[in-house]
């Protein structure tokens, strides 16, 4: 064997044909939590290697590190690096690791060589957070990452109501390996219509707006979910992704009242406590702790205690 052969046989495992990575992407994408040591400087990545190995037992397939409920906005650059590898080396093969990126564009680019490198095959590219964005530079953002990783996936985080259609089309036209859109926009007849403008069968298409938004969307397109609940209860999150695969609507209404107290208290005040309600379900677990970075917060008593009695009656039927 030359050593040219045993270089190739050390690297990681080629990413996925495009086809067979959207069929791969319309499911339950966790997006996992960041666990912090108690005073929130450190990430404890023991535990966080332990988080993403308990969702791949309980049958998840895609897993996104550094995503809203990873706290992406408050890691650095080696943490969120040592985020993808961790997660990478936890699923075992076992998951599809679409790693989160974004900020500026050379960020960007330099995140998602990264992930490639560590055995990512796919991307999501967290909407950009510049305050003034034309059409046009919306696309060249995502051409651009694109454009330097052509061996992964990317699948875009769509979070603008501006977003259209033909731009989604226009810019998968210049990378085809765009393949998925995180739609994040509430407004499911918004969601039908871009869907349609861009593709319907195109690209995979995920709610983005996790369990609450699901049963809504998939109705009119979607195929598959995010979640950050699944980090707690990934039963529930499986129960509801295989009762809108099997087109039975009533069990999964039944599924999403289980989950819409959980998901209240996520949402609530434009979003404030979405990470914090995930990690005190996970801290009263045993599983992880509590700590958040600002400009989250950890929860006060009252909140804590409504957790307790969901997690009790989740218990009760089985689901924990």
């Amino acid at each position: 064997m030359t050593s040219e052969t045993s270089e190739t046989s050390d690297s990681p495992d080629p990413a996925p044909p495009l086809d067979l990575l959207r069929a791969r992407l319309s499911t339950v994408v966790a997006i996992p939590v960041t666990p912090f040591r108690a005073d929130g400087e450190q990430v404890d990545w023991d535990i966080h290697a332990t988080l993403i190995h308990r969702l791949v037992e309980h049958g998840v397939e895609v897993v996104t590190p550094n995503g809203n409920t990873g706290e992406f906005y408050t890691l650095n650059r080696a943490e969120t690096r040592r985020a993808v590898e961790s997660t990478v080396t936890a699923v075992e093969g076992r998951a599809e690791v679409m790693a989160g990126v974004g900020l500026d564009v050379a960020s960007a680019i330099d995140a998602a060589r990264h992930a490639r490198d560590a055995g990512a095959g796919s991307l999501m590219v967290h909407q950009p957070v510049h305050p003034y964005r034309s059409a046009e530079g919306w696309v060249e953002y995502h051409r651009r990452i694109a454009e330097a990783v052509p061996e992964l996936g990317v699948v875009l985080y769509v979070r603008d109501p501006r977003i259209s259609g033909e731009q989604i089309r226009a810019l998968a036209d210049l990378c085809p390996n765009v393949i998925g859109v995180k739609y994040a926009v509430p407004d499911p007849v918004r969601f039908a219509s871009v869907a349609r403008d861009a593709g319907l069968h195109r690209f995979a298409w995920i709610a983005g707006l996790a369990e609450l938004s699901a049963p809504g969307y998939w109705a009119v397109g979607a195929t598959g979910f995010t979640s950050g609940l699944v980090n707690v209860v990934p039963q529930l999150s499986l129960a509801l992704l295989e009762a809108l695969r099997g087109g039975d609507y009533a069990k999964a209404m039944g599924v999403w009242e289980e989950t819409r107290t959980f998901e209240e208290l996520r949402a609530a005040d434009a979003s404030a406590d979405n990470v914090s309600v995930v990690k005190e379900a996970l801290a009263q677990l045993g599983l992880a702790g509590r700590a958040v970075r600002p400009p989250s917060r950890v929860l006060p008593q009252d909140l804590r205690d409504r957790i307790a009695g969901l997690l009790r009656s989740w218990q009760a039927g089985g689901r924990l």
